[in-house]
């Protein structure tokens, strides 16, 4: 199933989002409804809207965030199941668009390559590519980036001697095969995170039997696949009057779990891997397996639900090997130790490649904007890029509790605006003296270090810090006022000479 929108040939917008994934369908549900006068598109490259959950098809996909706080603040989640397959989050994502009536705004298979904002005009200027390679342009007043963090075209594999001697099939999870028949295999799934733990219980009911093969291991957190206060309270209130009741419990316990491991981290270490033994036969090796050399939450914990892993394991249906590669044979996998692992099927769960707001070409003015160069204002605009927010979620909860923060202060930033006659605004440099940091430095995990040095920067007060912290977020975003001294706001008519003015206004700051 496809949502396709049923526009017209406009390509003219107030606000020009990019992506229909989590953080699109947040922004556009947003402006129309908070600002139905408000035109805007939303562009996504793919045939089909859901972001991440439409491209990943690998066996097991789910969420490892809780879904009523992965669940949009407006749309209550009513599943029974908490932590939820993949289909079931797209079919959700798929009815907001639908019911919300934002499939008319939604232009399927455009590719935005390039945006150029031009201060005499105060709009940008897109350039897309329709499948099919027809270049398309547009402009817009606005431009909202929810895009994500991963490279959609590519998955991170490193380059295994002998990879091209392996007689069996090869397969990384973001390219999975549709009719991919692993029946009987024998299946070595490389990797220990958390694409790795989802799969290895997802095919051992069908494989011969899967070995999770990795390098050093992850903290590994088992929790129920249904909430069971949640339904209960689902039962009793109702979906729509519970929904705030669990979010709160759900945000208060997800953030308490990521205080205690980094106020109390030897404590909450011995907690975590004790509650692996526990589920593990007691002959298993779980110092070797799972017993990870860095601090809990310096990489996200990899949950699993129901210790589906943990089961498929006991059960012998898997197993778990800690060891590095020497080199792929064409039988299989020969270890440093000098086992060799026997394969039909090797996936490469090695993880992602990060796509810095989705490699898209800025340019101010004719000046392509440097993005490790620029410092983030509040985590969703650019220093001295011009009517631009995006959205970079949070490590350590729910993704889409920062989307809707975002969505919500941008709609608000469009009102006060309007009121006071603005047509731009870009938050002014931060201080030259003021430290700069990566955009996500709370984990250490390949995947970010690899790739957050093409983001842009944070800084370290104010509103330029980055806080990985949904309470801190939603004081500012949600609560704090519009105006402020690190913003730069110009009035006057587009075209003509724009007069710069301070954000200390009183009016429509709300």
């Amino acid at each position: 199933m496809t949502t396709q929108s049923s526009h017209t040939g406009t390509t003219d917008f107030d606000v020009l989002i990019i992506g229909a994934g989590v953080s699109g369908i947040s922004a556009a549900y947003h402006l129309a409804t908070r600002r139905p006068r408000t035109t805007f598109a939303v562009l996504e490259a793919r045939d089909s809207v859901g972001g991440t959950w439409s491209l990943f098809r690998y066996p097991g996909i789910r969420s490892d965030s809780d879904m009523p706080t992965y669940g949009f603040g407006f749309k209550p989640w009513t599943h029974r199941k908490s932590i939820a397959d993949g289909h079931l989050i797209l079919d959700y994502l798929r009815d907001t668009v639908t019911e919300n009536g934002l499939s008319e705004h939604v232009r399927l298979g455009y590719r935005v390559l390039e945006a150029r904002f031009s201060t005499s005009t105060a709009r940008w200027t897109v350039l897309a590519e329709r499948t099919g390679g027809e270049p398309v342009r547009f402009t817009a007043r606005f431009l909202f980036l929810g895009t994500g963090m991963y490279d959609h075209s590519a998955g991170y594999t490193p380059d295994f001697a002998g990879a091209d001697e392996f007689e069996g099939r090869i397969v990384h999870p973001q390219h999975w095969p549709q009719q991919m028949d692993y029946t009987g295999k024998r299946v070595v799934v490389i990797g220990s995170g958390a694409t790795a733990v989802t799969l290895i219980p997802s095919m051992a009911d069908k494989a011969a039997h899967v070995t999770m093969l990795q390098r050093s291991p992850s903290y590994v957190f088992s929790m129920p696949a249904e909430d069971v206060i949640a339904n209960a309270l689902n039962t009793v209130f109702g979906h729509e009057r519970a929904a705030a009741m669990i979010r709160r419990k759900n945000i208060a316990m997800t953030r308490g779990i990521y205080k205690a491991c980094k106020r109390a981290p030897r404590l909450t270490r011995r907690l975590l891997i004790g509650l692996v033994r526990r589920q593990l036969p007691a002959h298993f090796d779980v110092d070797t397996h799972f017993t990870p050399r860095y601090n809990p939450w310096d990489q996200r914990l990899c949950v699993v639900p129901g210790g589906d892993l943990f089961q498929a394991i006991s059960s012998g249906r898997a197993s778990v090997c800690t060891d590095r590669i020497a080199r792929f044979t064409p039988t299989g996998i020969e270890l440093e130790s000098g086992q060799h692992l026997t394969a039909d099927i090797i996936v490469t769960a090695t993880g992602f490649a990060l796509s810095p707001l989705g490699r898209i070409r800025l340019e101010v003015d004719g000046r392509e904007v440097d993005l490790p160069s620029t410092t983030v204002y509040k985590s969703m605009m650019l220093s001295e890029v011009p009517n631009l927010a995006f959205v970079v979620g949070y490590t350590n909860i729910a993704w889409t509790l920062k989307a809707d923060l975002v969505s919500e202060h941008f709609c608000r930033l469009l009102d006060h605006m309007d009121a006071n006659g603005f047509h731009t605004v870009a938050p002014v440099a931060a201080d030259p003296g003021m430290g700069r940091v990566p955009l996500v430095g709370d984990l250490n995990s390949g995947y970010v270090q690899r790739g957050i040095e093409g983001f842009p920067r944070a800084g370290t007060t104010g509103p330029w810090s980055v806080e990985m912290a949904y309470e801190r977020d939603a004081e500012r975003l949600r609560g704090g006022s519009i105006q402020d001294a690190a913003l730069r706001f110009t009035s006057g008519a587009p075209g003509s000479a724009e007069t710069p003015a301070l954000a200390t206004t009183t009016g429509g700051d709300r």
